[in-house]
């Protein structure tokens, strides 16, 4: 009676999938390796054989799909500097051909701001943005409940803003961006890069291949190392988002993926640094915010969501 939608999360590491209702619900759910095909073609035919399996292809009212540097306009992903394939990769087309399905693409922060609208924290909301910790960092804008995609379907990429003057590489060829600081991988560097009199006793350094999550873990455990690190982040996050609220004058920042899931302290943090560089104007006037749908996976949600919030009978793209 409700239809149903497959929502497809392209990350730079996995990519996920999942089969979800219009109340939110979601039926199954996968992952893959984005990494472990060099092709997206055979990508999108290993999530086919997956659903064909189950008897969930023949029932989709349509695909939502949300990828870095995904252009809702043409249906491409462009030039993403975090994906194996280079180049336009025309992934809307694909997933159409291979499903007989109508795709919508969108970048994967657009997705997790439609998710947070029709099934989490932002179901009340009419400005606010959503803030990716992933792989790399993305932002999601929506003013008066609508996404802002700009002219050429790229508005918010607010992880490619360049915070430190000839700062970190970053994947994209510049230096500096927020997403080599502020993404879940940027805080993997600052491990690295980060001088501390307590790192030589830090369990961090102790680790083979440290993730952004051992350095929560550890936080929360007192390791001052790690907690130095989750500061380091949150003051650079934060005094990013004071700038962005000269933008948008957003009601809320949500955050989600990667490190996020420590929770409101993480949040709090950001906020404090946040009201610290903020304009007069705007002080005490945006909340910064875990997602709600952090612990259900907001990719797949976010995506899915995007084919219920469209006419997608009357897409006017032609992937």
């Amino acid at each position: 009676m409700y239809g149903i939608s497959l929502g497809v999360d392209i990350g730079g590491t996995n990519t996920a999938y999942g089969v979800v209702n219009r109340a939110g619900e979601i039926i199954y759910e996968s992952s893959v390796s984005t990494v472990e095909f060099s092709n997206p073609n055979e990508l999108i035919k290993c999530i086919y054989a997956d659903l064909e399996s189950k008897s969930y292809t023949q029932k989709l009212l349509g695909i939502g799909v949300g990828a870095p540097n995904g252009n809702h306009f043409t249906g491409n992903i462009e030039f993403a500097p975090n994906l194996p394939w280079t180049g336009v990769v025309e992934i809307a087309k694909l997933f159409s051909s291979i499903f007989n399905c109508k795709t919508i693409l969108t970048n994967d922060a657009n997705a997790a701001a439609v998710g947070e609208m029709l099934f989490g924290a932002a179901k009340n909301m009419k400005n606010f943005v959503t803030i990716t910790l992933g792989t790399g960092l993305g932002s999601g804008v929506v003013i008066d409940k609508k996404i802002v995609y700009g002219h050429n379907g790229f508005a918010g990429e607010y992880g490619h803003i360049r915070v430190i003057p000839d700062g970190r590489p970053c994947a994209c060829g510049r230096l500096g961006c927020l997403e080599t600081y502020a993404s879940a991988t940027g805080v993997v560097r600052s491990i690295q890069l980060l001088e501390s009199e307590n790192k030589a006793t830090s369990p961090l350094l102790q680790l083979a291949k440290p993730t952004s999550k051992d350095v929560v873990t550890l936080a929360a455990e007192g390791d001052l190392f790690a907690k130095e690190i989750i500061d380091y982040t949150a003051k650079i996050l934060g005094n990013a988002l004071a700038d962005f609220m000269c933008f948008s004058n957003p009601e809320s920042f949500i955050l989600f993926g990667g490190y996020a899931h420590s929770g409101q302290p993480l949040a709090d943090r950001v906020k404090f640094y946040m009201e610290q560089a903020a304009l007069n104007i705007y002080k005490n006037t945006a909340k910064v915010i875990i997602s709600e749908l952090q612990h259900k996976n907001a990719a797949i949600l976010g995506t899915a969501a995007i084919v219920f919030s469209d006419d997608i009978d009357n897409l006017t793209f032609d992937y």
